[in-house]
């Protein structure tokens, strides 16, 4: 879809130049002219395309390449695209698929909803799941830690990359979407997405509670990496999760993806509880590391 619109506006920006090499109206130039200087700005891209289509119409005019612009006056709004899936796809059996669209440097955006398991197809364990949670086909609880695609997806220096959760800062959510958005190149934003599988001991009801423990334990942390603030000198990561105040394994507890663990397997579940923790931590860590650079 995206690419299909990149042809059909690239097109229409060919036919724009052509009309201002001709003898349009000045006030028609100078609508057309702003467009096609400002044609991959979202900002105002709708007020700059009504301001195409006003002075089209009120040109009244047969020119064939005109009416071209006007046939195709929908492709003049710079449109918004948005890929949306799950951790099973993003950081498992999709993956190729999207690192491609990552590396492509086009300006798509990708929203994640990791629910550290594969939801849709009955909770068997993917790339996302961490140490300790069990899963179908790690029903002793998986021994390996959790994927950190943040992390692959900035090593390109040109991805925007945002880890965030609804219930913990919805202002950091949104400062995310708005700065995805804004970026010209593509983005990709991981939100923490409380699911059925997890066994929410207090109730889905009460799901976006949990992702604010899941944050203030250190468990889930949220961030920013900004590739226009490198070009400005600064650095471009942003940590906007605070320092773990929470308590870790009362988190885990709370959800029978863990608590099932320590009764079914006693013996095992402290230490994986504890690689669980250490993996959480190490990745925060890290986090803090690129923040003071």
């Amino acid at each position: 879809m995206f690419l299909g619109v990149e042809q059909l506006r690239d097109k229409l920006a060919m036919t724009v130049k052509e009309v201002l090499g001709g003898n349009a109206s000045a006030n028609l130039k100078t609508a057309l002219q702003e467009w096609l200087d400002n044609m991959n700005v979202g900002e105002g891209s709708r007020e700059r395309a009504d301001k195409v289509i006003a002075a089209i119409e009120a040109e009244n005019c047969d020119c064939g390449l005109v009416k071209e612009i006007y046939e195709n006056k929908d492709f003049l709004v710079k449109r918004s695209h948005w890929i949306f899936g799950g951790d099973g796809w993003s950081y498992d059996i999709g993956y190729g698929g999207l690192d491609h669209v990552l590396a492509s440097g086009e300006d798509v955006n990708v929203f994640v909803f990791d629910t550290e398991v594969y939801s849709n197809t009955g909770g068997q364990s993917s790339k996302a799941t961490p140490a300790a949670a069990i899963a179908k086909f790690a029903a002793s609880g998986k021994k390996t830690k959790k994927k950190d695609l943040g992390m692959m997806a900035m090593s390109y220096g040109y991805v925007y990359v945002a880890q965030v959760s609804m219930g913990a800062d919805k202002n950091q959510l949104i400062k995310a979407l708005a700065e995805a958005e804004a970026y010209p190149g593509p983005s990709l934003i991981i939100g923490y997405s409380p699911c059925i599988n997890h066994g929410l001991k207090a109730s889905m009801g009460k799901s976006q509670l949990e992702s604010k423990k899941a944050v203030e334990c250190g468990y889930w942390g949220l961030y920013r990496y900004n590739p226009t603030l490198k070009e400005q000198g600064k650095n471009p990561f942003v940590l906007d999760s605070k320092e773990p105040t929470g308590d870790f394994k009362a988190f885990l507890m709370g959800e029978v993806r863990y608590a099932s663990l320590a009764k079914q397997f006693p013996e095992a579940a402290d230490a994986l509880f504890e690689k669980t923790q250490k993996d959480a931590m190490e990745r925060l860590a890290g986090y803090k590391e690129l923040a003071a650079k």
